[in-house]
């Protein structure tokens, strides 16, 4: 997420009232999390196990709960909570504004597109032409569609990203200021959940095709011409390449990636990285044809206990 203007080290240790490490005009030009930071993102860490990762990314001012050696070229921001901070700048440079009609005075929409009754259009949200919304579809604030989308009914783009700190008194939020993006030439079914980005954009790219009741987790990427069937769900941070089919029930975990052209059958659990060209099948999913050769072995089991008790 990058500020409307840049701001100096000192600005941003004020709002969060915090201690600085570095000169006080550093420029801060916006904040990110750790898989994408850029030059002048703020990023955070609370845990000695990711210092080194944070100390070390494209960030260079580094939100951090410890007194450490600063990296040359960077600052630090000293707080005892990073996380609560995070949120207080989330809140600081993309508050919450709440609606005052179904479809917003700010939104932006484009020729030849139909609005169905009963939709909700938030606040600054970009809708390009020749598109189709449905009845019930809610659209959160500055989501950005293109040209020749479809979206059916009781679709939510734009939730929050699924994304907690235990304490001890239960769990904390991590604040969503992120966006939803999608590209011209896709169709999203029916009561589909696409949450947007902590900080950076879920994205949906051009001509993906997305059936009923999928779930698309926050800051995924679904590239060009995917094809996903119904009752899919997708974790956050995951990149699934271009032309990648998915059948339906599939689980994907977090922060993997799927190759190109790659093949998932119904009701696979993704636990890893999968290569591209390749098909899927199986909890964990592995290739297509080792895996049916491991439940044709497994089938054999009874009788290999059968003859073992024979030959006893």
């Amino acid at each position: 997420m990058k500020f409307p203007q840049a701001h100096t080290l000192q600005q941003i240790a004020t709002i969060i009232s915090s201690e600085f490490v570095g000169d006080p005009d550093f420029p801060v030009l916006g904040m990110n999390e750790i898989h994408v930071v850029t030059p002048g993102d703020i990023v955070f860490v609370d845990h000695p196990k990711y210092y080194d990762k944070a100390l070390q990314s494209a960030a260079t001012v580094i939100l951090i709960n410890k007194d450490v050696d600063c990296p040359e070229g960077k600052a630090l921001l000293i707080s005892d909570d990073p996380f609560r901070d995070f949120n207080k700048l989330t809140t600081y440079f993309k508050p919450f504004n709440k609606a005052n009609a179904l479809v917003s005075s700010s939104a932006k929409i484009g020729e030849r597109t139909v609005i169905q009754p009963g939709a909700f259009i938030g606040n600054n949200v970009i809708i390009g032409d020749d598109c189709l919304i449905h009845s019930n579809v809610s659209i959160y604030d500055h989501t950005v569609i293109g040209n020749n989308v479809t979206i059916h009914a009781g679709t939510v783009l734009g939730g929050d990203a699924f994304y907690y700190k235990k304490r001890p008194e239960g769990f904390d939020k991590l604040i969503s200021g992120g966006r939803v993006v999608i590209e011209d030439d896709v169709d999203l079914g029916a009561l589909c959940t696409i949450d947007k980005g902590v900080t950076g954009d879920t994205t949906i790219k051009q001509g993906a095709k997305i059936d009923n009741q999928v779930h698309i987790g926050h800051d995924t990427v679904i590239g060009k011409k995917c094809l996903i069937a119904s009752q899919v769900g997708i974790a956050g941070c995951v990149i699934i390449e271009d032309e990648v089919t998915i059948w339906g029930q599939v689980g994907i975990t977090s922060g993997i990636t799927i190759g190109t052209k790659a093949i998932i059958s119904a009701q696979s659990g993704v636990s890893k990285s999968l290569d591209s060209n390749k098909s899927y099948f199986g909890t964990p999913a592995d290739d297509f044809r080792k895996k049916y050769k491991e439940i044709a072995a497994i089938r054999q089991i009874p009788d290999l206990i059968e003859k073992l008790k024979e030959n006893e």
